[in-house]
């Protein structure tokens, strides 16, 4: 397994250094194209619920964690709020509760689990490293 990791302040201005930092790691690992596009995607979605919805307490950061292991890409946001993600049903005219549709759509799977070192949970997603073949 590879991995790298990162701890960003609990801030808007999070979202845009964290799909930075990806993009660069993605590239150092040249891993491109979908699998690249839908893991900045991913991490998006995960660092906007940890800054939107992630009560913490002054002065707590943001952990984002990417590994690369068996075939597979991990995106993965820590906060330090205990609340899990509870997924919505969106109607047509509303702005948001999409996220986690659209994690469970591109991701081959998703979860929750406390956070591996300190207070709070980690959300993750995984993509495999080579799409599926599409049918014919």
């Amino acid at each position: 397994m590879t991995e790298v990791q990162w701890r960003l302040p609990h801030g808007p201005r999070s979202a845009g250094r964290a799909r930075a930092l990806l993009r660069a790691q993605l590239t150092e690992w040249k891993i491109d194209g979908e699998v690249a596009d839908n893991a900045e995607l991913l991490l998006a979605e995960l660092m906007s619920n940890a800054i939107r919805h992630a009560r913490s307490p002054a002065g707590r950061e943001i952990g984002v964690r990417i590994a690369r292991y068996d075939g597979r890409l991990r995106v993965e946001v820590a906060d330090a709020n205990h609340a899990r993600p509870m997924p919505k049903t969106a109607a047509t005219d509303d702005e948001q509760g999409r996220g986690l549709a659209i994690i469970s759509a591109l991701s081959v799977r998703w979860g929750c689990c406390p956070r591996r070192h300190g207070i709070g949970k980690a959300v993750w997603s995984e993509l495999l490293l080579t799409p599926p073949a599409q049918p014919r």
